[in-house]
C-alpha cells in the first residue's frame, strides 16, 4: 500500500486482497497518517485490490467513523463492479462517496 498527501488530500491506494486476514495491517497505516496530518478529505483507492470480501466494508465504515471526528469527509474510488455493488448493498454511499473503476476505451 501507498500513502500519499497531495492538495489537502490524504490518497491510500490499496493492493492486493482485503480479507479477515490482513484488514488489520492495511488500517493501520490510514489511521497512523489521518491521526498524523488530520486531511480535510480521504481517498481510499481500490484500482489494485484484487479480492475483497466483507472486512472492505468494515475498512471504510472504520475511517468514516474515525473521520467525523476531523469533520473530513471520505471517497472510495476504483471500485470494481462487484466491490461498488457490495459497498452499495452495506448502503456506504450515504457514508462516503463511491466510484466505481473506469474503464479506458481503446
Amino acid at each position: 500500500m501507498d500513502i500519499r498527501y497531495e492538495k489537502n488530500r490524504l490518497t491510500a491506494y490499496l493492493t492486493g486482497e482485503i480479507d479477515h486476514h490482513n484488514a488489520a495491517a492495511v488500517r493501520q497505516p490510514i489511521d497512523q497518517a489521518i491521526a498524523k496530518l488530520r486531511p480535510p478529505r480521504v481517498r481510499l483507492d481500490f484500482a489494485a485490490v484484487t479480492f475483497m470480501d466483507s472486512s472492505a466494508v468494515g475498512l471504510v465504515m472504520g475511517r468514516y467513523k474515525l473521520l467525523m471526528a476531523y469533520d473530513a469527509a471520505l471517497e472510495v474510488v476504483n471500485l470494481s463492479p462487484t466491490g461498488l455493488r457490495m459497498m452499495q448493498m452495506a448502503n456506504l454511499q450515504t457514508l462516503a462517496l463511491l466510484k466505481q473503476k473506469e474503464e479506458i476505451s481503446a
